[in-house]
This record gives structure tokens, C-alpha cells and sequence, in this order.
């Protein structure tokens, strides 16, 4: 497997984390019974969902100031959980390059969500990324 995999794999499990009410642990055990990942990929896959989840409101703080005439409440949930990744990655991975956290994310919403979502999901990163680099 590989990153991109255990990303994706984060992906689903953290939209479906907004679903359910079970404790975390076990939706996470209960998710790779059935969406088994490589054993080198488990520990980007919890690094990236543990991240998300604690980081949940500065992440949506540092992405939602880029929004341009729309609320986060409006947008797609899995666009969302896209950017929550993606910065994350941009704020946290320092393994991550921010260019390759903003190509994935383009990736995942291309493959998730709407054409119309892949240019707003890559614009808010671009600037985001910007940003981290103009303040790194």
C-alpha cells in the first residue's frame, strides 16, 4: 500500500466519523477489519485521523478565512474532511511536502466529490499553503 491509500483510508473514516457516535476506538478497529491497511501505513493512517479529530477547530480556523461567499456549514462534508486533512498535513507532517498535501487532496476530491469542488479545495489549500510558507 501507500500513503495515498492509507490517506483515502483516513478520508473515509473520518467522514464516517461524523456519523456515528461510537467511541473512536472502536469504529477504528471495527473500520480495518474491513478495510485492512499494510502495517507500515497504520501509523500515518492514525496520525493523520488522531491529528484531524484534536485539530478539528484550528483546522477549520486556518482553511475558513479563504472560503469567498460560502460557510463551512455549506460546503460539501467530504470536502471538508478533505481540507482538515490537508492542513493538517500543511501544519503537522513536516515528512508532507505542502505542494504534495495540496496534489492529494486535489486527487481525493476528484475522486469523492465534484468538479466544482476540485477547484475551490485546491484554491483554499494553494492559499493556505502560501500562506505557511510566506510565515515559515
Amino acid at each position: 500500500m501507500s500513503r495515498r491509500e492509507a490517506r483515502d483510508a483516513a478520508l473515509a473514516f473520518l467522514f464516517q466519523l461524523d456519523f456515528r457516535k461510537e467511541p473512536i476506538s472502536e469504529q477504528r478497529e471495527l473500520y480495518l477489519q474491513g478495510h485492512p491497511l499494510d502495517d507500515e501505513d497504520v501509523p500515518f493512517f492514525d496520525a493523520l485521523v488522531n491529528g484531524v479529530c484534536e485539530k478539528r477547530d484550528e483546522l477549520d480556523t486556518v482553511y475558513s478565512k479563504y472560503l469567498k461567499d460560502w460557510k463551512q456549514d455549506r460546503l460539501p462534508k467530504v470536502d471538508v474532511v478533505i481540507l482538515r486533512i490537508s492542513v493538517f498535513e500543511m501544519l503537522y507532517m513536516e515528512d508532507v511536502p505542502i505542494n504534495v498535501s495540496i496534489s492529494e487532496a486535489v486527487i481525493l476530491t476528484k475522486k469523492y466529490s465534484s468538479e466544482e469542488s476540485k477547484g475551490y479545495v485546491n484554491a483554499i489549500l494553494g492559499k493556505v499553503g502560501k500562506e505557511l510558507e510566506n510565515n515559515g
